[in-house]
């Protein structure tokens, strides 16, 4: 009998159309989405298309000499990620097989085999398990029985899977075991089921949770800019338009080195081998400016670079975001980040024209906003499942960071323009900004966030006083987007009668704006100083910055001129600030304040307020 049930989930290939085959034979006993695997080279695949006569399959390896009427089987289960002890640190490709020992087990060689079937959690390396719970306890869904110091940075906790509910008949004690090791067994009624460490979950499917809750709480990024300007809370979405060389690399480097998220999940996903690899190696020699550890200790990597199958680079991103929901279901802020989506689209439009699908805009499937919807749909901020902490209910989040690259910097193709449907902040890259050395080179003027009234109060909280410039972090942001406005209003008129021509008071907003775009939104990923900027240190520059225009429009009204205020030494104190000052001496932006009135007062001493132009 087991024969025939096993004959029945075979079938064979009768069609091969670059990464898609035909199989006839599997027809009436697979389901949309399962796996297959061809039988001689091992080649793994999923189901995309089910008729009466046979079903299609996209290939995650290269189709290569594959032949007709080999065999196929089904493994009646869908693409899933392996959850557990071992994600962090680690390198995957597309499809969650480890890169390191894929590599290894194919000899050398610089490229890897086809068909390597590795587990992606180690079974031989040992975890230190401390149970949290007893025998005869009740458990369901989302309880946690246990530890693991995952790393220096991280706990582990292993919860009970979906569904699963009863009452602990063992325990393992506390020691070392492997993944696949007995840790704990549930009885429910009259069954008994044993489980481990490990947990599997399909990539695209949603991780249930109790329900989503209202996002108050800022990313810190640590770039001025964005924290200001253009805002993200934690769970929130945002895209990174840019063209080549524009800077977005940079950019998903120094979230994951800075943002306050505890877990960081990269998707290289589509991109250039030597860059994949160039930030693998940036990474791994990076060290967490928090804790002093490596930076890997709290990163998962994904590394489907672009001569790796069309088919793998499709799953990646949702291989990702399922292990995002994963470490949020234990109550951390996750952050993932893809670079890039336009990678992964172009990955649908070749499997789309395979499948010879009725186009769309630039030959993109008709169903490319519902793919990109499905994904930053992912992000937000929930109650996890599980027990309550001391009876209040416990949160996590996934902030959902998506790079595009628009071929020729263009904001209209359909990659972006229908990401920007999905997302609540969009940062802007500007190849003009980026050639002439700005950094991060988002465009002030084309960039926006619609999160700066969910977290006003977060930020209110953290405000610091100054009597004479009574603002707080949303008044400041909007006087800095209505300056950087005003100046790109006047930039037509100065190129026709020039600044000098200007009246003093526009003239006043030009100046403010260039010490604005100088001393505050460009900013040094390199320093030691200027790399990260802290809460406390950017609403003291800006409101320094704000303070000069406040008392510099008071002494234009008064009849002096705008040289008087140009020549002030406090001028140059501020654009020196970003990279003199460390984030942990407060004091002396204190100082620079104090010195700015005290040079303020003076010039009104010297000259008399009767000073005329």
């Amino acid at each position: 009998m087991n024969e025939i049930k096993e004959k029945i989930k075979s079938g064979y290939i009768s069609s091969i159309n670059g990464s898609l085959i035909e199989i006839k034979g599997l027809e009436n006993y697979v389901r949309l989405n399962d796996l297959i695997k061809e039988s001689k080279h091992k080649i793994l695949g999923e189901v995309i298309q089910i008729y009466s006569d046979h079903v299609t399959a996209q290939c995650f390896e290269n189709t290569s000499n594959l032949k007709l009427n080999e065999e196929v089987i089904s493994l009646q289960e869908p693409l899933s990620m392996e959850l557990g002890p071992g994600l962090l640190g680690n390198i995957f490709d597309g499809i969650q097989r480890p890169l390191e020992a894929t590599f290894l087990s194919s000899k050398g060689g610089g490229f890897l085999k086809r068909g390597v079937d590795l587990p992606a959690l180690s079974r031989t390396k040992n975890w230190h398990f401390k149970p949290v719970k007893k025998i005869n306890d009740y458990v369901s869904t989302g309880y946690v029985v246990g530890t693991v110091q995952e790393t220096e940075l991280i706990e582990h906790k292993i919860m009970i899977p979906l569904g699963i509910s009863g009452k602990i008949t063992y325990i393992a004690k506390e020691g070392e075991y492997t993944v696949s090791d007995e840790i704990y067994r549930l009885k429910n009624g009259s069954k008994e089921k044993s489980f481990n460490m490990i947990q599997k979950w399909p990539i695209t499917k949603n991780r249930p949770y109790k329900e989503r809750g209202f996002p108050n709480e800022p990313l810190i990024t640590g770039m001025r800019v964005i924290d200001l300007l253009f805002p993200i809370v934690k769970g929130g979405t945002v895209a990174v338009p840019g063209g080549f060389g524009t800077g977005k690399t940079v950019i998903q480097q120094s979230l994951a080195k800075w943002c306050n998220a505890d877990i960081i999940i990269f998707v290289g996903c589509g991109e250039r081998g030597n860059e994949i690899a160039d930030v693998l190696k940036q990474f791994s020699e990076i060290t967490d400016p928090k804790s002093g550890r490596p930076l890997l200790e709290r990163i998962v990597i994904l590394a489907n670079t672009s001569n790796m199958p069309v088919s793998a680079r499709e799953a990646s991103i949702f291989s990702g975001v399922t292990i995002g929901e994963y470490y949020r279901d234990m109550g951390y802020d996750v952050a993932v980040l893809a670079d890039s989506t336009s990678r992964w689209a172009e990955s649908l439009r070749e499997i789309s024209g395979l499948l010879e699908e009725m186009p769309a805009e630039e030959g993109y499937p008709a169903y490319l906003p519902s793919k990109i919807s499905s994904f930053y749909e992912r992000a937000g901020v929930v109650k996890i499942l599980g027990e309550k902490d001391s009876g209040k209910e416990k949160f996590g989040s996934i902030t959902i960071i998506g790079s595009v690259s628009p071929p020729s910097g263009d904001f209209s193709e359909p990659v972006t323009s229908t990401t920007k449907r999905f997302v609540q902040a969009f940062w802007a890259l500007d190849a003009s900004l980026a050639y002439s050395k700005h950094y991060p080179a988002i465009n002030w003027l084309n960039s926006y966030s619609k999160y700066p009234e969910f977290i006003s109060d977060w930020w209110f909280e953290r405000d610091i006083y100054w009597s004479e410039i009574d603002i707080d972090w949303y008044e400041c942001r909007k006087q800095i987007n209505s300056i950087l406005s005003q100046e790109n209003e006047l930039k037509n008129v100065t190129q026709l009668v020039g600044e000098e021509n200007l009246p003093e008071n526009q003239q006043f907003i030009l100046f403010i704006s260039r010490l604005i775009r100088n001393g505050f939104l460009i900013q040094n990923a390199f320093d030691s100083i200027d790399c990260f900027t802290d809460v406390k240190k950017l609403i003291g520059l800006v409101k320094l910055i704000l303070l000069l225009f406040k008392e510099g429009k008071q002494l234009l009204k008064q009849g002096f001129l705008i040289e008087d205020i140009k020549e002030l030494d406090i001028v140059n104190d501020i654009l020196r600030t970003c990279r003199s000052i460390p984030n942990n001496n407060f004091d002396q932006i204190e100082k620079l304040r104090k010195k700015m009135l005290n040079e303020i007062e003076s010039l009104k001493l010297t000259y008399g307020v009767f000073r005329r132009k």
